[in-house]
């Protein structure tokens, strides 16, 4: 597929940030806590329905202190409607018991140490640092990844080879940016029978043949 060109790129940014400003997380949260564990829960799963998770998971266990004190089974009943479930709840308590042990219960904002809790990839902190400080890093999930093929952004096999490859060709407002190929592909650049004539990037797609991306 066709590499975008640099004023292709450049037009493609102008309309993301044109049409996606305000563009932020779908996930409903109240704090940096709630964040966290709201981005553990979407990997491999839907933000409506950890959307739906969340309330009665919040209302037991509301902080990270309670969460690092809960019982396994416990955490499991509240999740299970969540995709890998078995390994989402032993992975947010054991994070839990780490924020509260090496941290003093304040949860990190820094890279390094935040993808040194448990459940928590480099993915998982980008999005949380772009939600909650507005950090100029992009993160790649299913969304970003196609739409940046097919666009001809990225050429890029896997997902953080794609993220290096957008943080250079977008170099700034990466978190707007991300908020906004996350929504962009989840309701118009649809996997299946995506919405090409509501597109307002139609000019600047690179796959015409049956959207294999």
């Amino acid at each position: 597929m066709k590499k975008a060109t640099q004023k292709e790129i450049a037009a493609i940014k102008a309309l993301f940030l044109e049409h996606f400003n305000n563009a932020v997380t779908e996930l409903n949260y109240t704090n940096l806590y709630e964040l966290l564990v709201c981005v553990m829960l979407s990997a491999q799963c839907t933000d409506k329905r950890v959307n739906l998770i969340t309330p009665a998971l919040f209302a037991r266990f509301p902080d990270v202190v309670t969460l690092s004190n809960a019982n396994l089974e416990d955490i499991k009943s509240l999740i299970n409607s969540c995709s890998f479930f078995n390994n989402k709840a032993t992975n947010l308590i054991k994070m839990a018991q780490k924020v509260v042990e090496v941290h003093n219960g304040e949860i990190p904002l820094d890279e390094k140490a935040l993808v040194g809790l448990a459940g928590v990839g480099q993915k998982t902190a980008h999005v949380v640092m772009i939600e909650y400080t507005k950090a100029n890093l992009m993160a790649v999930d299913t969304h970003v990844f196609r739409v940046a093929h097919r666009l001809g952004l990225s050429s890029a096999k896997s997902a953080i080879k794609t993220e290096e490859e957008l943080t250079k060709v977008f170099k700034t407002e990466l978190d707007t940016l991300h908020q906004a190929m996350v929504l962009f592909g989840r309701y118009t650049c649809k996997a299946m029978k995506p919405l090409c004539e509501n597109c307002f990037l139609t000019p600047y797609c690179k796959s015409k043949e049956g959207f294999k991306v």
